[in-house]
């Protein structure tokens, strides 16, 4: 990507508005919103990232850490912090985004996916940005499957056993419907 290109993009900020299945294609979807907005971004994602996402929103920890705990941990342990994630762009269907991470010898930015992208930013409770174009096309494109969505969902932390209970009493169409 050209550099001065990528500086001049606006980035405005997101936050996880809820996650869903499309059942279409069978995989989950992860809905961010512009913050103070109207927009939204829909990105498909992976049962996995799906389940790591859910599980730090309703703040529930397992007793030995998953691969997004353990990516945090070796952040943390070598003395770095996530300070952002960009979703950067898309590519033949493929949304690519990236960590910005700042340590005592400097800043990096790593390329990464944006499903564990939002994983990680969740854990660190960095903020989730999003070029103010990807939003704009997702809205145009995405139009017809975003307004039969539900209004949002406000999440609070529940027991293993209140998960287990909300994810066996799901119903298909509690999902809301999606077109790739």
């Amino acid at each position: 990507m050209n550099c001065r290109y990528f500086q001049s993009m606006a980035f405005l900020e997101l936050e996880v508005m809820r996650l869903g299945l499309d059942r279409g294609s069978n995989a989950y979807v992860v809905i961010l919103r512009e913050k103070d907005g109207e927009r939204l971004l829909p990105i498909w994602i992976g049962q996995a990232e799906a389940e790591a996402i859910v599980i730090e929103m309703h703040q529930m920890h397992r007793e030995r850490p998953l691969t997004h705990d353990l990516c945090k941990n070796i952040i943390v342990q070598l003395g770095a912090t996530l300070l952002r994630v960009n979703v950067t762009s898309i590519v033949a269907r493929t949304y690519h985004a990236e960590l910005h991470l700042a340590s005592r010898d400097g800043s990096v930015v790593v390329d990464a996916r944006p499903s564990d992208s939002i994983a990680l930013a969740l854990r660190f409770s960095a903020p989730i940005f999003a070029s103010e174009e990807l939003l704009t096309t997702a809205l145009l494109e995405e139009a017809e499957a975003i307004s039969e969505m539900d209004p949002a969902v406000e999440f609070r932390p529940m027991s293993p056993e209140e998960l287990k209970s909300y994810l066996e009493n799901l119903r298909p169409e509690d999902f809301g419907k999606f077109r790739l």
